[in-house]
């Protein structure tokens, strides 16, 4: 029998409703206000309006359309003006001054209000949205009677404001949307496009004759950001498509101007201690730096007393100023290949705030007791004035340790650098002991050359160097979430999730086709992660387990509520150690210096009851950002690929889908897309658990982690894209495998002579391989997790 289908919102308004004949505006305007949104039939039926009395409805809810107390809700549906729908499609159409977005419904007149956009707390996200997005929102009034909407889903980008390429040709102008997702190109009046020219990027949006159903829309220009060819537009679309805040308004500008050096006022004196900052060689800020010596302390023999000092930023961005508004609203710097877009004014972030080699600094410090186990016995933190020894790259410290010392590391090699070594290596022994996560994750260095073109693309190599400052930062972290525990201090965690079970059962199927047992009904543990890499390290699959095992993991996000960190198996764990550059340290210092009694310029009460909120606005820009440089590398490598189409290349199929095969290149790392249509004449299945692409009718497949031979077809800078057409041949059919669909395989696309795929293609195996465990923005530090 079949269930009856449960009411519809507007049943359930005109349930409370008697039959009562034509009611008067006020009535009538009531029940629509109670529906929500409804129609002419509903409301008659609600009322039991027949005849005339339908007649007169109709001109009743005419006439209150006319006075604007209703607005039109599609063809036939009504809602009271400016009511907003539970669930709607809105696009980003506004930006305050102090980068709020807000979003208008998609099909909605003037009267519909702007609604602040909430911070999209989802687990998994493609970056933040930007002007021009639309979406699937829902819409939740607050106790203050506003709406505020919260992201279900992103869409892709709007028609409404499109960020695009300026194409003239003798007939007509028009802007090409650089979003390769966005299938709308705007048509430019002669009067419009008089003073551009071709390559001109421009911010343009829907403008004029908006209704014509065939052809483009009409466009109108309201900013040009740049040239296409200019070196630096990868940077520049990457920021304007993603909405990344850019600069700072004149009130941080003037208090970052008007902060002073610090001194010993209510600081210990850490001055004699020479610690060092260790950093990429191109680091503009310092924000951490680090000592070692044995414990001298006879109850601890073969221990070591660590310090980390991190540079003391609460001191001069204080809760409620305007540098401290904006700091919260981008969340964190985010670094490009050509230029960074701080968090902080460079008056800090590069002068009173970066711990420069020789000039005083202020420091929150953090001394910590390891015992020769490598287990941490104390901790304490001060907040002092410091002095950095010496300014040091990862290269040049591993160099001198390596016994290539050179003429700055030589005096600090026996008495500095061999001691934080040797701490290291007891440090190690509890990392050992603890297990975390060992995923290699390969990272492509862009490096640009003096003209601002790519000079060359190569891996980033991971030294001893690295691993010895992530482990001290990491120590230092735990020892910040701890203390605040301690002292039941509210604080934003760094927490990582358990994998679920969806992503753990489809790690089982994909090892079960290669032959590799995993008992999926364990509970997931670091360890059993890592005896599976371990295992396969030597072999033929070690690349493509890694990239499975990654993908298994969640993403590490902030939150006020501690869930532990599973990819660093630690109970508690917190960012300390780069409020420079993100603005969850910040918080976490701020609570330390409250919790500790440290100064007058820690955690504020407004800090501590907008703490849920923080956290999922960091954790967005966090999103937004890694969105960001990613497509900035995308696009970069795309113009350094572009004068080599038709070139041969080896990679690994990093990614299959029912569309085709993404390929990572091993020269350079570049991703792109073999399209389904290049493989041959057969039609492919895609057999989601075994990660290939099957030809429904040969057998032959193409699997996730195969080394092949692929040429470049296609290189478009402007969207990142890459095609490659597929040389290699396919693995020959299993006979034991069935040669027809089934569950949990999709049917793919027929294939045929190579058509170069969707222009610009979709990004290439980064695609789904998010940066999981990492904090947001580029790494400046190692593996910071």
């Amino acid at each position: 029998m079949r269930k009856p289908r449960p009411p519809r919102p507007a049943r359930a308004a005109e349930a409370q409703h008697a039959p009562q004949g034509l009611p008067d505006r006020e009535a009538l305007l009531e029940f629509i206000r109670q529906a929500g949104e409804t129609d002419k039939a509903a409301i008659a039926r609600a009322f039991g309006l027949k005849g005339a009395d339908r007649r007169a409805l109709r001109e009743l809810l005419k006439d209150l359309e006319d006075t604007g107390a209703l607005g039109r809700r599609g063809r036939k549906g009504v809602a009271e003006a400016g009511a907003l729908p539970p669930v709607g499609v809105a696009d980003v159409t506004d930006r305050d001054a102090d980068g709020e977005l807000y979003v208008r419904l998609t099909k909605a007149g003037e009267d519909t209000p702007l609604v602040r956009l909430a911070p999209d707390r989802r687990e998994v996200a493609a970056g933040a949205p930007g002007l021009g997005d639309r979406l699937l929102v829902r819409f939740e009034k607050l106790e203050t009677g506003e709406f505020e909407a919260r992201i279900i889903k992103r869409l892709g980008q709007s028609a409404h404001r499109v960020l695009g390429v300026v194409r003239k040709s003798r007939r007509e102008t028009r802007v090409e949307p650089v979003d390769r997702k966005s299938k709308e190109s705007l048509l430019l009046t002669p009067l419009e496009a008089e003073d551009l020219r071709d390559g001109d990027l421009v911010l343009a949006q829907v403008g004029g004759d908006v209704d014509r159903r065939h052809g483009p829309k009409r466009g109108r220009v309201l900013e040009v950001v740049g040239r296409e060819d200019d070196p630096r537009a990868a940077s520049l679309i990457a920021i304007h498509t993603l909405g990344i805040p850019t600069g700072f308004s004149e009130a941080a500008e003037a208090e970052a101007a008007a902060a002073k050096p610090p001194t010993l006022a209510g600081r210990k004196d850490l001055r004699d201690l020479p610690l060092l900052t260790i950093d990429p060689p191109d680091a503009r800020d310092h924000d951490d730096a680090v000592y070692a010596a044995p414990d001298e302390d006879p109850r601890n023999a073969g221990g070591w007393i660590v310090w980390v000092a991190i540079a003391d930023v609460a001191a001069y961005v204080r809760p409620g100023s305007a540098l401290d508004r904006e700091a919260r609203e981008k969340g964190n710097s985010v670094y490009f290949p050509d230029r960074v877009e701080p968090m902080l004014p460079e008056a800090l972030s590069a002068g009173l705030c970066s711990l420069r080699e020789g000039e005083p600094r202020a420091c929150m410090a953090v001394r910590m007791v390891f015992g020769k186990d490598g287990r941490k016995r104390s901790h304490r933190f001060e907040r002092g004035l410091m002095r950095s020894a010496a300014k040091l790259s990862y290269e040049q410290a591993q160099a001198a340790i390596d016994g290539f010392p050179d003429d700055k590391t030589g005096p600090l090699l026996e008495t500095v650098l061999k001691p934080l070594w040797a701490a290291y290596a007891v440090m190690k022994q509890g990392r050992d002991a603890r297990s975390p996560i060992e995923i290699d994750s390969p990272e492509r260095r862009v490096r640009i050359g003096a003209d601002g073109r790519i000079a060359s693309i190569t891996p980033r190599q991971t030294l001893e160097a690295n691993k010895l400052i992530e482990e001290y930062m990491i120590q230092a972290n735990v020892a910040a979430a701890e203390t605040l525990e301690q002292r039941h201090s509210p604080l934003v965690y760094r927490v990582h999730d358990t994998p679920s079970d969806e992503k753990v059962q489809a790690l089982t199927d994909f090892l079960a086709t290669l032959g590799i047992p995993w008992n999926k009904g364990q509970a997931p543990r670091t360890d059993r992660f890592n005896q599976l890499l371990h295992q396969t390290r030597e072999g033929p699959h070690a690349e493509i387990v890694n990239e499975v095992v990654l993908r298994t993991q969640m993403q590490a996000i902030y939150s006020p509520d501690n869930i532990g960190h599973f990819g660093l198996n630690l109970d508690r764990y917190a960012h300390f150690t780069s409020p420079i550059r993100r603005y969850a340290d910040l918080i976490v210092h701020r609570g330390l210096i409250r919790a500790l009694g440290l100064g007058n310029d820690g955690l504020s009460d407004e800090d501590i009851a907008r703490l849920k909120d923080t956290a999922e606005r960091i954790t967005a820009a966090e999103r937004r950002a890694m969105a960001a440089e990613r497509a900035a590398t995308d696009r970069y490598i795309a113009a350094f690929m572009e004068d080599r189409v038709g070139a041969d290349f080896e990679g690994r199929i990093t990614g299959v889908t029912r569309f085709g095969l993404f390929v990572r290149l091993s020269e350079t790392g570049a991703d792109g897309l073999v399209p389904v249509s290049s493989l041959g004449s057969d039609y492919f299945v895609h057999d989601e658990a075994a990660h290939a692409l099957v030809g429904e009718r040969t057998g032959v497949r193409w699997r996730l982690g195969r080394m092949v031979e692929v040429r470049l077809r296609e290189a478009t800078p402007i969207t990142g894209g890459l095609v490659f057409e597929m040389l290699s041949d396919p693995e020959p059919a299993d006979p034991n495998a069935p040669r027809t669909p089934f569950a949990g395989r999709s049917r793919g696309l027929r294939g045929g002579p190579a058509r170069g795929g969707p222009k610009g293609g979709p990004r290439g195996g980064g695609a789904g391989r998010a940066k999981l465990l990492r904090p947001g923005g580029p790494r400046k530090k190692g593996k910071r997790r």
